[in-house]
Order: C-alpha cells, then structure tokens, then sequence
C-alpha cells in the first residue's frame, strides 16, 4: 500500500522548515504555569520550556505558510482509497495497528502486557504536555484555514500544532527501538507514515508533524532521566526477548 509522502514532498517540507525559524521576541507565548494535577508517572509538564522545544510555525500568508496549504491540497488530490483506509487507521492508532506490520503476528497486547502498562503511563503523562504545547503557538487546523480541504477522517476541534499523533507516533518508534535495536530504521520510517496519515486525512500540515517529532525527541530525553521509566523498559526488554519472533505480514 503506497502510503509514504510522494518525491517532492521534501523539498516542500524544506521551503517550510526554512521559513519556520521561532520569531525572535515573540509575545505572549509563554506558557502560563500549570494548574496542579494529577501526579505524573515519568515526566509532568514543568519539565519542559515548550516555547524553546517548539519553532513557531509559519505565519499566516507567507510562503511557507502557503507551502504548507499547498502539500494538504496535494495530499488530497491524489489520495487513493488505500491511503483513505491508511489515514482511517492512524486517526486511532496504537502501538499494535501501526507498528504490527513490522514486528510481525507475535506483536500483540497479550504478548506485551509489561508494553501496554509502559505506553499507558508515558501516554497518561504526554496527554498535558501535548495539551499545554497547542496552546503556545495557537494554529487553525488546514480545513479551517481553507474550505478546499476536505478531510476524510474526523476532524477535530483543538488546534493543531504540534501533531498529537506524531507526537505519539515517534515516541512509540522511539521506545520500540530500544526493545528491537536492529530494526530501528524501520520503525523510524513507519513512524513517519503514520505521521503522513494525518496529512491525507487532511486534518494536519506538514510543520505540525515537524513539531510534534521534536516534542517527542524532547520527551524521550526526560523519559530517560527517569529512573522508573528505565525499570519499566527493562521489563519490556526482557518481555521482548523471551517472545519468539515471527515474521511480519
């Protein structure tokens, strides 16, 4: 299934990163403290200056801007009913849907119950800071900015950078890895489909996927700081390598 973004959508990508740098100076975007809450289990959103991990994206009507419309309306264009299925799918992704199909039939919920409690923790504690970080640089979803793009998934009502699902996708990819070294490669690229999905549902753009990969680098530096984090993959790693391994699909 043809799902990973065409040739030229890293030059697009590039024109838009390019024009994407954080405006020096910028006002009012610097997060209000966090009301308390509920304990976190790794990591708790004060940890993170969201206003220095995230560049600002790009400013309504400017190339970039226009560069990022242009890739959603592509996207469009020519999406396949695969890729119509394929972005279906990633709007509910979990660890299992999106990263089965490399780890192989042996990669379930009931073989990775250690996984499941680890991914619900660390899900639990990136649900605020993905939250706090929308709120930094508030951004009209592509369908709002323009009435041409028509997503094919549901579409949601909170801002949209940085990209929750890539968010969670390259953390997922990122913690896979430490369980499956060797296919690190792999996962990284599926990761990126699945960012992609949200491009052809039409309910993200390209810098909000940026965005949310480094939120994700970001969170995964604290994650490992944290000394409970690192037992409860020791326990995924072990659970990993006493499951045999079977070709994927």
């Amino acid at each position: 299934m043809k799902v990973f973004p065409p040739a030229w959508f890293p030059w697009i990508l590039g024109i838009v990163l390019l024009f994407s740098a954080p405006r020096a100076g910028a006002q009012g975007n610097v997060m209000q403290a966090p009301a308390p809450g509920a304990a976190a289990h790794f990591v708790s959103l004060a940890a993170f200056d969201l206003p220095q991990i995230l560049p600002a994206p790009p400013a309504p009507g400017s190339l970039a801007a226009r560069a990022d419309l242009e890739t959603v309306l592509q996207a469009q264009a020519w999406r396949t009913d695969e890729q119509v299925a394929w972005a279906q799918l990633i709007e509910k992704q979990t660890v299992f849907t999106v990263f089965g199909p490399i780890l192989g039939t042996g990669f379930t919920a009931g073989n990775f119950p250690a996984l499941v409690q680890l991914l619900a923790d660390v899900g639990d504690d990136i649900r605020s800071i993905s939250e706090a970080a929308k709120k930094v640089y508030p951004r009209a979803r592509p369908y709002v900015v323009d009435p041409r793009v028509q997503p094919c998934v549901a579409a949601p009502k909170n801002d949209t950078y940085p990209s929750g699902h890539a968010l969670n996708a390259h953390l997922m990819a990122a913690i896979l890895t430490r369980l499956f070294p060797a296919k690190e490669a792999v996962l990284a690229e599926q990761a990126r489909r699945a960012c992609w999905g949200r491009i052809l549902g039409g309910v993200h753009f390209p810098t909000d996927l940026e965005a949310g990969r480094l939120l994700a680098v970001a969170v995964v530096t604290q994650l490992d700081r944290n000394a409970e984090f690192r037992a409860g993959l020791a326990r995924c790693q072990a659970e990993a390598g006493s499951k045999p391994q079977r070709k994927a699909a």
